[in-house]
């Protein structure tokens, strides 16, 4: 908490920061991102998007505060996040109140993206600071829901952010990004695309592989290109906390397709997009899941996570997740799913979300 904001931006400065809540602190990160920025002389603005919140949010207050000492600070506020209608019309009338600039996204889309710019004047120059996370700014639920987040002073992504914002508040149009794909425009088609390259780098005799964890896979066209992919040979893991339609119908599917789910201490909120790549692996984070909704009437925001400490923290999730060492559930090939509490021997799987817990203490 006494970290001088100089040596608060510098540390991400040095190297992007990933982070997993709750297993790491939403409040010492995030939340310190932004208050920081607040009460920083040197920040000149912070952008922000705000979808969920809670009811004394100590984000919306540091915003507040960074308005009133003076700094220009724009709020994307979502006022049609069903249930938290009211209370997003309330704290979009409030920051309006001290001067910041709330807007509303663009027409006819719900804004559903985890954003936020901050830019510092240095000695360099100006310089961008971001996060881009997988779940919402509300530090309440951030402590029972399982989320990821990139903390960056990336040049490129920073760019990508200042087009997003500019974007949303009216400000600028199809902006092309380089380290984001971002819907409704360019995500459909930006995971189209890599399933399809999974296919074809398995046609031409290389290795293919896709894993995905998410909330909700629905879209029936993703679905069908997935399909595609398990009957081409390539194979597929997904890790699905709610709802799923697709269906191992198929002895081509069921033997290339794993779908697994985990219930337990914290809902599993975070979206990671795996994709072999001929083995330049890209992983992807961010807010969108595989619906319809998402894809096509929404503005959502994937991250591509480029170093290479972060590709193996992705890659011990999704295999710790998906392996036979914790209590799990599994889409079987008669479409129905089965709980698996004990191992071959009879004994119990371990808590997937203990572990985490434990291994964070260690680290």
């Amino acid at each position: 908490d006494s970290t001088s904001p100089d040596a608060f931006f510098n540390a991400i400065a040095q190297g992007e920061i990933l982070l997993h809540h709750p297993y790491q602190s939403f409040s010492a990160t995030v939340v310190k991102f932004l208050e920081t920025a607040a009460k920083d002389p040197r920040v000149l603005t912070i952008k922000q998007t705000l979808y969920r919140t809670s009811g004394d949010s100590p984000i919306v207050q540091a915003l507040i505060e960074a308005a009133k000492a003076g700094k220009q600070v724009l709020v994307v506020v979502e006022v049609r996040a069903r249930f938290d209608e009211l209370a997003n019309m309330r704290w979009a009338k409030l920051m309006e109140e001290v001067g910041i600039h709330v807007v509303y996204g663009v027409m006819g889309l719900k804004t559903h993206a985890k954003l936020s710019l901050v830019v510092r004047e240095e000695s360099t120059g100006l310089k961008r600071y971001c996060h881009v996370g997988t779940g919402n700014y509300n530090p309440k639920t951030a402590r029972l829901y399982e989320d990821l987040g990139l903390l960056s002073a990336n040049q490129a992504l920073g760019e990508d952010l200042t087009r997003l914002f500019n974007e949303l508040s009216g400000l600028a149009k199809e902006s092309e990004y380089s380290r984001m794909l971002v819907a409704p425009r360019g995500l459909r088609t930006g995971i189209t695309s890599r399933i399809n390259r999974e296919i074809q780098n398995h046609a031409d005799g290389k290795t293919a592989w896709i894993r995905i964890k998410l909330n909700s896979l629905l879209d029936e066209k993703i679905i069908s290109q997935l399909y595609r992919a398990a009957e081409s040979g390539v194979k597929i893991e997904l890790l699905v906390r709610g709802m799923c339609a697709l269906e191992l119908s198929t002895p081509l599917r069921v033997e290339n397709i794993k779908i697994r789910s985990i219930v337990g201490r914290f809902l599993e909120h975070s979206r990671i997009y795996y994709f072999h790549n001929d083995g330049d692996e890209e992983y992807w984070i961010g807010s969108s899941d595989l619906m319809e909704r998402n894809l096509d009437r929404r503005v959502e925001a994937l991250v591509r996570v480029d170093a290479a400490k972060h590709k193996d923290e992705l890659k011990s999730v999704l295999d710790e997740a998906m392996s036979d060492t914790y209590v799990s559930w599994e889409l079987k090939a008669n479409n129905e799913w089965t709980k698996h509490a004990n191992d071959l021997m009879k004994k119990p799987l371990g808590d997937f979300h203990k572990h985490n817990l434990e291994k964070e203490r260690v680290r």
